[in-house]
């Protein structure tokens, strides 16, 4: 019976240690989300949109621009972020919310962003919005958007 009574404390421990656990594994997956949208922010300012896009971006990754215009992979993405139009542009973005999978390995934030792009004669265009990121670690460890 005391046997009894000391696995059932054990089991009865383990299992209410489990959920904290799992909470705090999720949060710090949150906290890597909000770190790696910082540094793709940071590089986009650094080596222009093409460049940051570029590197933060799984192999397949696609992002949705205008209303309904696909670019698939990240070479195409690098391809349509070469454009002349955006050597001017800046790009500003703020993640306001971070939601994890269960099994820690895929996420996705969303926050608002300010999109400035200068024409030829120096006028600035903003541009204001919502963006959606869906992130997935990589196998190193790492974060790469697969949708944004």
């Amino acid at each position: 019976m005391k046997n009894l009574l000391k696995l059932f404390v054990v089991l009865f421990i383990l299992n209410s240690c489990s959920p904290k656990s799992e909470t705090r594994n999720l949060t710090y997956v949150k906290l890597e989300i909000v770190k790696t949208e910082k540094e793709f922010e940071k590089l986009v300012a650094q080596k222009g949109l093409a460049e940051g896009f570029y590197q933060f971006a799984d192999s397949n990754a696609v992002i949705k621009r205008e209303n309904d215009t696909l670019i698939i992979g990240k070479n195409n993405i690098k391809k349509y972020y070469s454009n002349p139009r955006y050597q001017n542009a800046t790009v500003t973005w703020s993640p306001e919310s971070v939601t994890v999978s269960d099994g820690g390995d895929m996420a996705s934030s969303y926050g608002k962003y300010n999109w400035i792009i200068k024409d030829a004669s120096g006028s600035e265009q903003i541009s204001k919005g919502v963006f959606h990121t869906v992130w997935k670690k990589q196998k190193d460890g790492s974060w790469k958007y697969i949708w944004d």
